[in-house]
């Protein structure tokens, strides 16, 4: 992923921050000879103070021969993206047709080391961590190995905890552009209104205020 200065996270809380409320990703594993790399959809929790994400697979996965062979892996999350038109970023002395399209988004990559987890005890453990991630409120019965109601179903996943070894995080929203333009990009975002605009506009606005 190629990252600008001017795209670059001002501070690691700005890309922590922001993987703590976007908490879907895939998981690349690197395929065995002659296979392509696996992408597994999925949840996680990511862990800031222990450096790591947290989740878990079903046991028939085929991803899991492959990340056993090769335990360093890409977990990447993208959001809040939307796609510019060119006449939005046509520069300010110039005309509107000149104008050159592009998308707006937020990223961010972790490379990490997976350890598979199997241990009954450590994958209830790991569980406990990612259901107090999305259901801080409670609701649900802890996870115990051995007992009701979630004990036996274990043995039908793995658990994997992802160490992260290096962050590489981008927020691309018209940073290099002039005040101009990212003053009519934030006007045309806010007046088309669809589906992400209203975020991306917030980026936009909150990087340049940084």
């Amino acid at each position: 992923m190629l990252i600008h200065p001017w795209d670059a996270a001002h501070e690691d809380t700005e890309w922590q921050d922001w993987l703590a409320v976007h908490d879907f990703g895939q998981l690349a594993v690197n395929g065995r000879p002659g296979e392509p790399p696996y992408v597994q959809p999925m949840h996680f929790a990511y862990d800031a103070e222990r450096g790591e994400a947290v989740t878990h697979l079903a046991r028939p996965n085929p991803l899991w021969p492959a990340l056993e062979a090769n335990p360093d892996v890409l977990l990447t999350v993208v959001d809040d993206y939307v796609y510019v038109p060119g006449p939005w970023q046509a520069a300010p002395e110039g005309p509107s047709e000149d104008g050159v399209p592009t998308s707006l988004y937020a990223a961010v990559q972790l490379r990490c080391r997976a350890h598979v987890v199997d241990d009954p005890a450590e994958k209830a453990e790991l569980l406990n961590r990612q259901v107090g991630h999305f259901q801080p409120e409670g609701g649900s019965a802890r996870v115990a190995a051995g007992e009701a109601p979630y004990g036996r179903r274990l043995s039908g996943i793995r658990g994997l905890r992802l160490e992260v070894a290096e962050v590489r995080a981008k927020f691309k929203y018209a940073g290099k552009r002039p005040t101009e333009v990212q003053d009519r990009i934030a006007v045309e975002l806010s007046r088309r209104d669809g589906p992400r605009d209203g975020v991306a506009r917030e980026h936009l606005l909150r990087r340049r205020k940084a």
